[in-house]
């Protein structure tokens, strides 16, 4: 099959599985009684409680299924098993918190050792298995340096930092699945243009994987987008996390993924600075993090903020696709 139908094959079978699952999905967890409950600080999505949650479960089983049939190595279905994964961590949490109705879910630290774990196994993978191992290619200069074992460090930091990032970004309607379908889609070309360079079969599987992704969360986003239907839940935003991860990791993109990634981090950086300057002054430097809840509180509508951050997350795209094209000496 030519590479660029596979790309597509990939991104349209997500797609229409999705809207499939999704469809299917939020009469179940209607009747499951699988609502949102708004935690009580967040005063301006009151209106938001009781709407149905889990629903990144939806494009969680399409991209996994397109991306086991499409796939033309195993490197992809690896990510798509890291994406499930992390996606369990999520549901086990969305699961205590709206199914037993504890409203807390798991506590931190059991948390932070699934995601450790997680990220041991998959770092363990990618070193062993991998052409690229531990290789990392350095933005806009063409290296690529291999680091040794300290990509084990760096590629789990990667992985728990892109999962709580994520998750931090998921609290608007269409936040987290808009910037990730354009995060993925930005990905999705570095991949397939490493193939098209005479890269690896794992390179065409990882783009396989990014635009299967970049199809099922477009179906998601009819019922996820303003005013939402359903949300992803910790299910959807700690698999995004994962998958966000993976992608890069593989690739041997990691250090691409602050930039593509660019508002994940501000999310997690709002709550970095918000924490340690209220610890230490009792003093907020926003009105409330992550910075997305910042911009509610200065008026600014819902859809306009995630329309901020999809274009700046395409924006840093662009650059990085710039960086790639430099890497191959396009430019």
């Amino acid at each position: 099959m030519n590479d660029e139908i596979l790309y597509l094959a990939a991104a349209l079978v997500s797609f229409a599985l999705c809207a499939v699952f999704s469809a299917a999905l939020l009469p179940l967890l209607r009747r499951l009684k699988a609502g949102q409950t708004v935690l009580f600080y967040v005063d301006k999505h009151e209106g938001k409680s009781g709407t149905p949650t889990m629903g990144g479960i939806a494009f969680l089983l399409a991209s996994s299924i397109s991306v086991i049939a499409f796939s033309p190595s195993k490197v992809g279905k690896i990510a798509a098993a890291a994406t499930l994964g992390y996606g369990l961590l999520g549901f086990l949490d969305d699961f205590i918190k709206v199914i037993m109705k504890r409203n807390l879910g798991l506590k931190a630290y059991q948390k932070i050792i699934g995601q450790l774990g997680i990220s041991a196994i998959l770092t363990a993978y990618g070193v062993l298995e991998l052409d690229s191992g531990t290789v990392l290619r350095i933005p806009f200069t063409g290296i690529e340096a291999d680091i040794g074992l300290w990509y084990i460090p760096l590629a789990m930091f990667v992985y728990v930092a892109a999962v709580n990032a994520v998750n931090l970004t998921d609290g608007l309607d269409g936040l987290a699945a808009g910037t990730g379908s354009v995060y993925f889609a930005v990905f999705g070309v570095i991949c397939a243009t490493a193939f098209s360079v005479g890269g690896e079969a794992d390179d065409a599987s990882l783009a396989v994987f990014s635009f299967a992704l970049v199809g099922a969360l477009a179906a998601f986003l009819w019922l996820n987008s303003n005013p939402a239907k359903v949300f992803m839940g910790d299910t959807g935003s700690l698999a995004l996390g994962g998958a966000a991860a993976s992608v890069a990791v593989f690739s041997g993109n990691a250090l691409l993924l602050p930039l593509v990634g660019i508002m994940y981090v501000v999310s997690c950086i709002s709550v970095i600075v918000q924490v340690l300057w209220f610890k230490r002054t009792g003093k907020r430097v926003f009105l409330m993090a992550p910075y997305h809840h910042h911009l509610e509180y200065k008026g600014i509508k819902e859809n306009k903020i995630v329309a901020y951050y999809v274009i700046i997350t395409a924006a840093a795209g662009a650059l990085a696709l710039l960086s790639d094209a430099i890497g191959y000496g396009a430019v």
